[in-house]
């Protein structure tokens, strides 16, 4: 009876923190971000999973220039690439190269030839990493002109006010141009990749507004805003065909052709300036617009302002009313004010981002960095926010990628590296292309993704349709990791040598059995055979070996380290991600406090495991707090180490480390989390790992003995409300 009357108060505590009293409106209308003047990292972002568009102040893309290097003004999508023509017929074989590793074979890797004198093999790195890239597909804004006919420059615009609603998936912008107030209305239609908006000036009468809709040549740069705009001839912009509400703009680009149907509403004319320039205008007061982006040539149907606006609110607001949601409003920690805007902002960046038909690239849909090519050991970080934040439906659309585009590729890699079953490869593009790489084709930690991911699959629906749906995949991807350890007879162990690890300075000539993709291992392969019994099949032995005799984690002092030196400890070239050529130098323990504290993944992302123990976890959590170069961590770390002290009770520190006052824990007005100027002005996987690991604080994990909110202090200041999370595992 006691036990009894304890369940029953636990549930009751529980139904405290997670019952339907939250306001979810008030919760998320009170972190819309309001800009007021001009930025090049503040502007915003509307989307619907599959397209996003970004604009300034005006509420379009009216000033790209100005916002080049910061977020750049564009619109992308998940099926929008281009390749530049392979004039040379190169062969992605012809970036490949042979090692041995021990493994008993030949392993072939397709890698970065950089010599001059490599010759068709260095042309062919260069051309598989640039190509496929993502487009840019149109720059649509206003052209604003003052009493003299002069263009209005940004800094010349006043009294601006712009508002990203949330709840209802649309901006809001108004400001004044020539003294005159302008207003425009923003958003993509939730089933359609179509911009629409709505314009109110009375510039528009008077001529000294219009809408320009423009089109760039891709630049195929590693990181940038994808226009070239030097190179008109190299593309095609025409009308195909128009009526007295709309043209259809044919857009080719080498092999490429997409189309562009602009729409509108009432009296406006259509004309084209330029080679791939068009202006629409009104003598109205008011233009409502749309452009609807496609693949294929679309059929013109009917385009009404009120009736896109109405389905893209009702489209959010149910968006917001579903999944989960966290409340920080009766917490008076003054921290709690600041972590709420990141989570809300997170989840609406995630969703319009990273809800793709393939996983995401590391800055979405917004702008390309990588060639906009997707990372599938980012996946993790852009997937699993989803399954806990109850929204499991995003990661089947990705796995679904995985089982048809990708899976026949992964199999043809591992086989051309002579191992069983299939190896997810790294970079790679919408149709499992392999790029080349010195570092991404030597990971393996995005091995186990699959497997992680499929679990949740299952936890969220578990029945035989999940099991068929993945278990062939689930099972491929246990064959190779099985296959990928190396025995060492000596110490009648497994090890895993011949990776670069999570921590990326410790590259696979450095050091072997790095601590996660040891963990991850385990997990990979204890799950597998989960898999099989569930389907009725007998455990894999040899599996089962790997699992009890897998090395432990590697450890000096009592704690864990960056994996075991390769070699003597000499001078080492110092890691620097973005600049290979530095001439400084460092030793293996400098590189083992460098880049991503990945030993703290084995505790923080995976269920526990006995390849570790939980005091030396903690004694290497705090030597981490205490010593990590802070500078070459990245956005996703963050929440990785605070999943890693919550599941080890040290609360405080989980807080301090999603908060830690770094450089890539910065996150912008518009809830961008910011790493460099250069490069990577925004960088999803840290939003990722920031829901991620606000959800697990809150719902827990597996075998977790606190069911409220574990990962908070229980100082009273932390009185997290929520609903609809799920336990991480």
């Amino acid at each position: 009876m006691k036990k009894f009357a304890n369940i029953i108060i636990l549930f009751s505590l529980v139904s405290l923190h997670t019952s339907a009293v939250i306001n979810r409106r008030s919760v998320v209308n009170r972190n819309n971000p309001v800009i007021t003047e001009h930025s090049a990292l503040t502007s915003l972002s509307v989307g619907n999973g599959h397209l996003v568009t970004t604009v300034d102040v005006t509420g379009l893309q009216s000033y790209p220039q100005d916002y080049k290097t910061g977020i750049p003004l564009n619109t992308m999508s998940d099926w929008g690439w281009h390749s530049f023509n392979n004039t040379k017929q190169l062969l992605p074989s012809e970036s490949e190269k042979a090692f041995d590793y021990g493994h008993g074979h030949q392993e072939i890797y397709a890698v970065e030839y950089k010599k001059p004198e490599d010759g068709r093999h260095k042309d062919a790195t260069e051309y598989f990493r640039v190509n496929p890239h993502r487009l840019n597909l149109g720059t649509i804004g206003l052209r604003l002109l003052d009493s003299k006919g002069q263009k209005i420059k940004i800094d010349q615009l006043s009294d601006i006010h712009q508002e990203l609603k949330l709840l209802d998936g649309e901006i809001e912008s108004s400001f004044k141009a020539g003294g005159e107030a302008v207003k425009v209305t923003t958003g993509i239609h939730p089933d359609k990749d179509a911009l629409y908006a709505r314009i109110s000036s009375h510039l528009l009468k008077e001529q000294r507004a219009s809408v320009n809709i423009c089109f760039s040549y891709p630049t195929g740069k590693h990181a940038d805003d994808a226009n070239d705009w030097s190179q008109p001839e190299k593309h095609q912009s025409r009308i195909i065909a128009q009526t007295g509400n709309s043209a259809l703009i044919e857009r080719t680009l080498d092999a490429t052709t997409y189309y562009v149907l602009l729409q509108w509403e009432g009296k406006a004319n259509i004309a084209q300036s330029d080679r791939h320039y068009f202006v629409l205008s009104t003598t109205s007061n008011t233009l409502s617009f749309s452009a609807t982006y496609s693949e294929q040539k679309p059929e013109i149907a009917s385009y009404k302002y009120e009736q896109y606006h109405k389905q893209t609110l009702r489209h959010w607001n149910r968006w917001w009313n579903e999944g989960a949601i966290v409340d920080f409003s009766a917490c008076t920690d003054s921290r709690a004010k600041e972590l709420e805007r990141r989570v809300v902002l997170s989840q609406y960046l995630t969703q319009i981002n990273c809800a793709n038909n393939m996983p995401p690239q590391e800055s979405g849909l917004t702008y390309n960095t990588w060639f906009g090519r997707p990372h599938l050991e980012m996946t993790w970080w852009h997937a699993v926010d989803f399954a806990l934040w109850n929204r499991p439906e995003v990661i089947a659309q990705m796995l679904k990628w995985y089982n048809q585009t990708a899976y026949p590729i992964a199999r043809e890699i591992a086989e051309r590296q002579g191992f069983k079953g299939i190896r997810w490869m790294k970079m790679t593009d919408p149709w499992g292309g392999e790029a080349p790489s010195n570092t991404g084709s030597f990971l393996i930690w995005q091995q186990p993704h699959y497997i992680y991911l499929a679990e949740e699959m299952y936890r969220a629906h578990p029945t035989n349709e999940t099991l068929n749906e993945y278990g062939e995949q689930v099972e491929a991807t246990a064959e190779f990791m099985a296959d990928f350890v190396t025995y060492d007879a000596k110490n009648d162990r497994y090890i895993l040598k011949s990776a670069t690890a999570m921590q990326e300075s410790i590259t696979k000539d450095l050091a072997y059995n790095q601590p996660f993709e040891l963990a991850y291992w385990r997990y990979g392969l204890t799950v597998a055979q989960k898999w099989r019994e569930r389907q009725g099949k007998a455990r894999n032995e040899t599996w089962d070996d790997i699992i009890q005799k897998l090395s432990t984690l590697p450890e000096v002092n009592d704690i864990y380290t960056a994996g075991i030196p390769v070699g003597e400890d000499k001078p080492l070239e110092a890691f620097d991600p973005f600049d290979a050529t530095s001439g400084s130098v460092q030793t293996f323990a400098d590189k083992c406090r460098n880049d991503h504290p990945a030993v703290l993944g084995a505790c923080g992302l995976l269920p526990y495991t006995s390849l570790y123990n939980k005091e030396k976890m903690k004694n290497t959590l705090d030597w981490v707090m205490q010593n990590w170069n802070w500078a070459t961590t990245w956005g996703w770390d963050y929440g990785m180490i605070a999943m890693t002290a919550a599941r080890l009770g040290d609360t405080e520190t989980a807080l301090k480390a999603l908060l830690i006052d770094t450089q890539k824990n910065t996150y912008l007005p518009n809830g961008h989390n910011f790493q460099t100027a250069d490069r990577l002005r925004i960088y999803l996987p840290g939003n990722g790992a920031l829901l991620t690991a606000v959800a697990m604080m809150c719902a827990g994990w597996d075998g977790c003995t606190d069911a409220i909110n574990p990962g908070f202090p229980k100082d009273g200041k932390w009185n997290v409300r929520w609903e609809g999370l799920k336990m991480m595992q």
